[in-house]
């Protein structure tokens, strides 16, 4: 069964999306395939802004909301997906 849900693109990944909001359908509807899915449809640059290359997590580089929830505090890129869901991706900030 597949779900439909909708994905929100903040600061630079809706720079480089050019999108802000998407709609996505996952047949295996958990926050991980979404996430691989997304880079999927990204450009390499992009994809690279999201998932960092030598983890291919998207953690390191982006705070990811479930429904408002930050995933850690559910089941991580595990967390299952149901229809209508909202993810909404948030890019941290590196520096030094």
């Amino acid at each position: 069964m597949t779900v439909k849900v909708k994905v929100r693109l903040l600061g630079v990944f809706r720079g480089v999306s050019g999108e802000t909001q998407l709609s996505i359908r996952l047949e295996q509807a958990t926050v991980r395939n979404a996430v691989q899915i997304l880079a999927e449809s990204f450009s390499e640059e992009a994809k690279r802004l999201l998932l960092d290359p030598e983890l291919n997590d998207p953690r390191p580089n982006a705070l990811i909301l479930v429904n408002g929830k930050e995933v850690s505090a559910l089941k991580g890129l595990e967390t299952q997906l149901e229809e209508g869901d909202e993810i909404t991706l948030i890019p941290v900030a590196h520096g030094g």
